[in-house]
């Protein structure tokens, strides 16, 4: 838990720039759901973090806009009882984000058209149905 968190081969966020925040869980648990703090919120300042490359900060920030409050990313986890597996989850949810959002953008879409083979059997599709339908009428048409 100590080492960074590997988003990408270029990119690891220091374990120091995480931060934890430990709360207790919601819903049922039993006896230990209302002593034991298992939710971890972990908050990474992408922002102002020294430790995201320059070409990935823009893009980043850009598609987590929505996501982030002052330049910090925050990820909740508390689907396990134990803390230390909140703690894992949270990290993984974390570096998956973080790794979506500074992935580069796809190529751009080429136009196509459709073959004449393509429209021809879509009009013999089509022509197929309105006979189909024709058949069906009783009115003698």
């Amino acid at each position: 838990m100590d080492d960074g968190l590997r988003v990408t081969d270029r990119w690891i966020v220091p374990a120091a720039e995480l931060r934890e925040r430990f709360s207790r869980s919601s819903g049922p648990g039993g006896q230990g759901v209302n002593t034991t703090d298992s939710r971890v919120e972990l908050s990474y300042d992408l922002a102002g973090s020294p430790g995201v490359p320059e070409s990935l900060r823009a893009r980043a920030l850009e598609r987590l806009a929505g996501r982030l409050v002052g330049g910090v990313l925050t990820v909740t986890a508390s689907e396990h009882r134990a803390q230390l597996a909140n703690r894992e989850a949270a990290r993984d949810r974390l570096a998956a984000l973080l790794r979506e959002a500074a992935a580069p953008p796809p190529p751009p879409r080429r136009p196509t058209r459709p073959s004449r083979g393509a429209k021809e059997r879509r009009l013999a599709a089509k022509k197929r149905q309105s006979q189909r339908k024709r058949d069906r009428r009783v009115d003698g048409d």
